[in-house]
């Protein structure tokens, strides 16, 4: 039986119970009558609650009937809605077949359950419109950094500029070349000088003044060392700001030590405030520094505490004295066969005397404790024929060799040490001798 006479079948039955409810509802309406006016209200409940019961009857007849009807056809061959058939190669067509219409019956009798639908990945294509990982976002601080750091670059560029102005202020190169032309044998104590003014004149600011003590025997250079750094710095700084003071000339008297002192400490206030007006170093050469007094020691002293005002930190105080040169002579003269070099001898000498002559000078006035010692040493033979040439040279005279030798000659030494022959005085007697010709 095909699916279109089962449906037909199906709806006669619900037209012929739809029929019967509503014959029985007509009879039942004859059956009452009319009902008395008085009691309108209480029928009119009763027959709606008979007709509720009928219908819900009925209803229930009507779905056993339903029910009634699927399995008689089942059994009597009467006509069902089944899924569509699926046929397939696969297997006898007949047992296929069969399997499937048992299946589909299964089916639509038992209630069918909701598959969940999976939820599938977006997948995004290879190529084309792939989508980009998010970036990460740049911190503003980073420029803010590079910013500082070139800031401190162009500052510590400008600084390292201002120092070598402030260094070409003062002409180092000139004054080394001068005090290598000018002064004799004494190499080793040049370039320590050089080296302590390049480190002082690099900057304008100091927590303390340089003090630099020159010490040697007589006759090997202090004197013409003082000339010649005076010389120089009046040609940079100005003739104001630069002081030699001889004690011998500025205070002979020992009893004029008290007014002497306070006489140099005005001059010296005045030079520093003007330097500091200028902004330059100014340079204070005391020769024969042995002979000075305790007064002066003092006041000298008390200006150059570390507790004075800025300007009178900024300044360079030279010494210049024989102070401790019994000892210089005696390490020159029992050391000299072991060292070759004139560097060597004198980095030796710096090294072993410098205790000793430190050692001695503070026992004499606490100012030297504050200096930076610079010894002198004895000047060989072949220093005073030096000598002899650039003082014949300067006064005009025609610099024969036969001359210089036989004028060298003159001068008194020290017996000779490792094939260095010393000069007892050195080149003080060298001007004399010249001016004899």
């Amino acid at each position: 039986m095909s699916d279109q006479e089962s449906s037909t079948s199906a709806s006669q039955t619900e037209g012929e119970v739809d029929g019967e409810m509503d014959e029985e509802m007509e009879s039942e309406g004859q059956r009452n009558g009319p009902v008395p006016s008085l009691s309108n209200f209480s029928s009119s409940l009763r027959a709606v609650i008979r007709i509720k019961q009928k219908y819900q009857a009925m209803k229930k007849r009507r779905q056993e009937l339903a029910l009634g009807l699927g399995g008689a056809g089942t059994l009597t061959g009467a006509p069902l809605r089944t899924s569509p058939k699926i046929f397939t190669f696969d297997g006898d067509p007949l047992s296929t077949y069969s399997t499937y219409s048992t299946h589909s019956t299964l089916s639509s009798a038992a209630p069918q359950r909701k598959k969940k639908r999976r939820r599938k990945r977006v997948m995004f294509p290879n190529r084309g419109g792939r989508r980009a990982p998010p970036k990460q976002e740049q911190s503003r601080a980073k420029y803010c950094l590079y910013l500082l750091f070139a800031i401190v670059f162009i500052q510590v560029y400008n600084a390292i500029e201002n120092l070598d102005d402030h260094v070409l202020r003062y002409d180092l190169e000139g004054l080394e070349k001068t005090l290598r032309r000018e002064v004799f044998g004494q190499q080793g104590a040049v370039e320590g000088l050089l080296s302590h003014l390049k480190d002082y004149l690099s900057t304008y600011v100091h927590n303390k003044p340089l003090v630099v003590s020159v010490h040697g025997p007589s006759g090997v250079g202090k004197s013409h060392l003082g000339r010649l750094l005076a010389g120089h710095f009046r040609s940079v700084v100005g003739e104001t700001l630069v002081l030699q003071y001889y004690v011998l000339h500025h205070c002979p008297q020992e009893a004029d030590a008290l007014q002497c002192a306070r006489d140099l400490s005005a001059l010296i206030s005045e030079m520093v405030e003007r330097a500091e007006e200028e902004e330059k170093i100014p340079l204070f050469i005391f020769d024969e520094a042995e002979h000075m007094h305790d007064e002066i020691l003092d006041a000298l002293q008390h200006l150059m505490a570390t507790k004075q005002s800025n300007e009178y930190l900024n300044a360079i105080y030279l010494f210049l004295s024989n102070l401790g040169h019994a000892h210089i002579t005696k390490h020159m003269l029992h050391n000299s066969s072991s060292i070759s070099t004139a560097s060597g001898r004198h980095s030796n000498l710096v090294k072993e005397l410098t205790p000793i002559l430190r050692n001695t000078l503070e026992k004499l006035h606490s100012l030297w404790t504050e200096a930076d010692l610079l010894p002198l040493g004895l000047l060989e033979k072949g220093h005073v024929m030096e000598c002899f040439l650039d003082e014949m040279t300067r006064e005009g005279f025609y610099p024969d060799h036969t001359n210089i030798e036989r004028l060298a000659g003159e001068i008194t030494y020290y017996p000779e040490v490792g094939g260095h022959e010393y000069s007892q005085t050195g080149c003080k007697q060298v001007v004399a001798k010249v001016n004899l010709l």
